[in-house]
This record gives structure tokens, C-alpha cells and sequence, in this order.
């Protein structure tokens, strides 16, 4: 039995398949499936059910793979608290980022991680909050670039910066001859909102005090905030709220369209989150320093 063969029976058990198991873990998918196979021959068990589409751990397959995944957990633990004590950054981590913040950051921070942690690789996934969060208990991931007050117990959250809410006007909008936006001026009716299942989208509903009925009435809803604006610059007496990551990606043809919302809670918290079982206290450490000279460029 083996760490690598543990790895792979975690990944299997994780992704529901060998195929995308193989590719989350980089190598064919004959490889990891000998591999599996060879582990459930020396137990003299079968581990997976692979008749089921996803394939399903058996009930012996779920008592090893709670096993494996400590063992896993443990042998990464003492690897990476040598490299800690070593003053090394080294390794990898595994992080996820909103899609209301990854199109702003992630292009920004891959370039500065790289640059000042070399012997580092940072493996980055763009998700939704509930996705984050199955990912960060399932050790599917070992950080987070997300929204404060979005993660759940047992995950530890560190405030990066503050990320104020502008409005977005279609041309010619009533209040587009304002400097800005109080909460009280919104028409919930011209409105534009993200899908469900953005927090930006909740953020947005309960800042502006939108009743369920309300904001699930909106002529057009989208997981792009691009789309979002694209939209309001083509639909007159439209609006949207927008983050201020997007402002430098706003060219200034539209500049005018954008106004400061004010008055009440008009910001949102970026935080990192991170597993409190986590030992890379050095790969985050980096993370957390290259996020913010990243946002400062």
C-alpha cells in the first residue's frame, strides 16, 4: 500500500470517475486504475462500485477511504512542516476563486506567485461559494479567494481588503447625471442580478433589501458580470451592481455609467479562507502576500 495508490482512490472517490480522477491528478487513466486495482487486491476488498454512474465507494470502500484520507492529510502534514521548518516554499496548493473575483485577480496573482515562489505551483479553480466550500471539506482544496462570512465552521478566514459595490447605468438612466447612488434610488424592476448561487447576487439582494418575489422577477439574470453590463449598455432604465475589481476592465467610453453606491453596507470583505488542518502555513503565507501585491499593480 502506498500514498500515491491512497491519493488516487481519494481522487476517484471525489470526482465520482477514473477519467476525471486521471486528469485531476495528471496521469493516465490505465495508471490509475492499476493503481486502485493493486490497492483493493492487497486489502482483498472491493473499494468501488463501478457499475454506478458515478462510481460509488462500497461499504468497505468508505471505511478505507475515511482512513485514507487521515493518512493522506498526515504524510502531506509532515512534508510540508518540514518545508515550513526549512523556510522553504515549496510545493502545491490548491486554491478556489469566485467567478466574481477570478477574472480580476487571477491573471494578476499566477504572474507574482511564480515570480517571487519559483520552486511553488499554485493550482487554481474558478468556483462558486457552495462549490468552495464542498471542495475545502472534502480536502479537494487547501485555500480560497472568497467573500467574508461565506465560509462554514472549521475553516479559518483572513481579510485581504475591502472591495467597494458601484452601480452600472445604461446610457441616458435618470440617475446617471448623479455623482452617485444612494440604496433608496435602485428600481428593483430595472435591476440586473448573477444566477443564484453567486454570492455577489445574495450581497446584492440583501443590501438593497429585495424581497424573493422581487429580485426572481428580473427580466435577465447571468453568471457574467461582462454579460450583466453588456446587457444594461443595450436595455435603457437598466442597472447592475458591479464590485470595484472591474473598474480598471471598464473602458472609459463607459466610465460615465459607473456610480458609487452609497449609504449602507456598499462593500464587500475579499478574504482568504483556509483549512484549519492545513500545514502550509508557508505556501499560504505566499498566497495571502502575492493576492495583495497583485491587487496593488
Amino acid at each position: 500500500m502506498t500514498i500515491v495508490q491512497l491519493e488516487y482512490l481519494l481522487a476517484v472517490a471525489n470526482c465520482g470517475g477514473f477519467s476525471q480522477a486521471a486528469q485531476r491528478c495528471c496521469v493516465t487513466q490505465p495508471s490509475l486504475s492499476m493503481q486502485v486495482k493493486n490497492l483493493e487486491e492487497e486489502l482483498g476488498v472491493v473499494l468501488l462500485d463501478r457499475s454506478r454512474k458515478p462510481v460509488i465507494p462500497t461499504d468497505a470502500g468508505r471505511v478505507v477511504i475515511e482512513r485514507a484520507r487521515e493518512a493522506v492529510q498526515a504524510f502531506r502534514a509532515v512534508r510540508e512542516s518540514v518545508a515550513d521548518l526549512r523556510g522553504e516554499v515549496s510545493g502545491l496548493l490548491r486554491v478556489g476563486v469566485l467567478p466574481t473575483v477570478a477574472p480580476y485577480l487571477v491573471h494578476r496573482l499566477l504572474p507574482v506567485f511564480a515570480r517571487d515562489y519559483p520552486r511553488a505551483e499554485l493550482r487554481v479553480r474558478e468556483m462558486t461559494t457552495a462549490d468552495i466550500v464542498r471542495a475545502l471539506d472534502r480536502d479537494m482544496l487547501d485555500a480560497a479567494i472568497m467573500t467574508g462570512g461565506t465560509a462554514p465552521a472549521g475553516i479559518r478566514e483572513e481579510e485581504l481588503f475591502n472591495d467597494p459595490f458601484y452601480v452600472y447605468l445604461s446610457a441616458g438612466h435618470p440617475l446617471s447625471e448623479r455623482n452617485n447612488v444612494r440604496i433608496e434610488d435602485i428600481d428593483p424592476c430595472g435591476l440586473l442580478l448573477l444566477s443564484e448561487g453567486h454570492c455577489l447576487r445574495d450581497q446584492v439582494v440583501e443590501l438593497c433589501q429585495l424581497r424573493c418575489d422581487a429580485h426572481r422577477s428580473g427580466p435577465f439574470e447571468s453568471g457574467s458580470l461582462e454579460t450583466l453590463m453588456r446587457i444594461v449598455d443595450s436595455v435603457p432604465d437598466t442597472m447592475t451592481v458591479i464590485p470595484g475589481m472591474v473598474l480598471d476592465f471598464i473602458d472609459e467610453s463607459r466610465r460615465p455609467q459607473v456610480k458609487p453606491l452609497v449609504k449602507g453596507a456598499t462593500s464587500r470583505k475579499i478574504t482568504m479562507a483556509v483549512r484549519r488542518t492545513c500545514a502550509k502555513k508557508a505556501l499560504v503565507s505566499a498566497l495571502r502576500d502575492s493576492v495583495l501585491a497583485a491587487v496593488a499593480r
